[in-house]
């Protein structure tokens, strides 16, 4: 008989480890912004910085070390300011790109 694991008795995950090319931290990134979620955004942001090197991250974005963390943790809701430094420290920059194509819109009927 298999022996049944309780999900709260697994470990957390970790990104951290994982994070450890730029190929990698991009898809990571990626991901996390398809989610629309603020929190997450910090939240990933603080598992790159980890993987990084926090004290580091903090003195190239002109952060303390203690205010990166706390603006990082996966329930702060860190100013647009504070992401823009972070992504900066970390050789990383947010992309924008439409959500509908042109040629999408006019498949479907509408004007471009």
């Amino acid at each position: 008989m298999t022996k049944r694991i309780k999900v709260a008795d697994l470990p957390d995950f970790d990104a951290a480890p994982y994070l450890d090319n730029e190929e990698a931290v991009a898809a990571y990134l990626t991901d996390i912004l398809e989610a629309n979620d603020p929190a997450l955004l910090a939240a990933a942001l603080g598992d790159i910085a980890r993987a990084r090197g926090m004290s580091e991250i903090a003195k190239a974005s002109g952060l303390t070390r203690e205010a990166l963390y706390k603006a990082l943790r996966a329930d702060a809701q860190p100013r647009f300011d504070t992401i823009s430094r972070v992504c900066a420290a970390l050789g990383v920059r947010l992309v924008a790109e439409p959500v509908h194509s042109r040629s999408k819109r006019i498949a479907c009927g509408r004007p471009a």
